[in-house]
């Protein structure tokens, strides 16, 4: 049977375990409120990171939608100018593809109230097309943080355009110089466009020599 001694020295030893175990219990509370508190923290930072980025799709967003409704004013009023008609108008479709924004363009087309979208190149000829693409251009050009100073310079524009609006073609870039303070250079063999300028040169090619002529207004080629 154990002595008193004994006992003592085996509390005395559970008491050292004790506190040991105490001791070692107290740090792992110490480390768990500690890894506690940077979780926390963390869940704030994703919270916060995760807000800021949603701001940015938003204002991505906002600003894709702003240049979708520019473009279709531009293209829409150019097709609608240049052809005389309301039936006819530009649509973007926004999207995105593999975490990218895409965009698909369609021409609308208003038959006895049937609306009928089809891809500008298979849209009622080569002219539409040609109406699309400077339309296009010119929209890109002043558009938010696209836009760029400096003028509009157009190599055969209008090429596939039916000769009966080539007036019309010549009117609406009159009209663009107008609205946006460009100078329109352009390379042309339509006599509307040509007349329309307000300076015009002939180009004519001969013997491998070109001669420049400048034309007064109302002359023919």
């Amino acid at each position: 049977m154990e002595d008193y001694s004994q006992l003592r020295e085996k509390a005395t030893r559970f008491r050292q375990i004790y506190e040991r175990r105490r001791g070692q219990q107290e740090h792992l509370i110490e480390e768990k409120r500690q890894w506690q508190e940077k979780v926390e923290h963390l869940h704030a930072e994703i919270e916060d990171y995760t807000k800021a980025r949603y701001l940015l799709q938003e204002a991505a967003a906002f600003a894709r939608e702003q240049a979708r409704q520019n473009i279709e004013a531009w293209v829409t009023g150019a097709l609608q100018f240049v052809f005389s008609t309301d039936d006819i108008a530009f649509r973007v479709i926004l999207s995105e593809k593999n975490n990218r924004p895409d965009a698909e363009f369609y021409v609308v087309s208003n038959y006895d109230g049937v609306l009928v979208e089809t891809k500008p190149q298979d849209a009622r000829g080569g002219g539409v097309v040609d109406i699309v693409s400077l339309a296009l251009r010119i929209a890109l050009m002043e558009s938010g943080k696209q836009q760029t100073d400096g003028p509009l310079m157009l190599d055969e524009p209008g090429k596939h355009v039916s000769e009966e609006y080539g007036m019309m073609l010549a009117q609406f870039l009159k009209g663009v110089t107008q609205k946006t303070k460009r100078q329109v250079l352009l390379v042309t063999h339509n006599h509307y466009l040509a007349e329309s300028g307000d300076r015009s040169y002939q180009v004519v090619l001969q013997q491998g020599i070109s001669s420049v002529t400048e034309r007064d207004r109302g002359q023919m080629y």
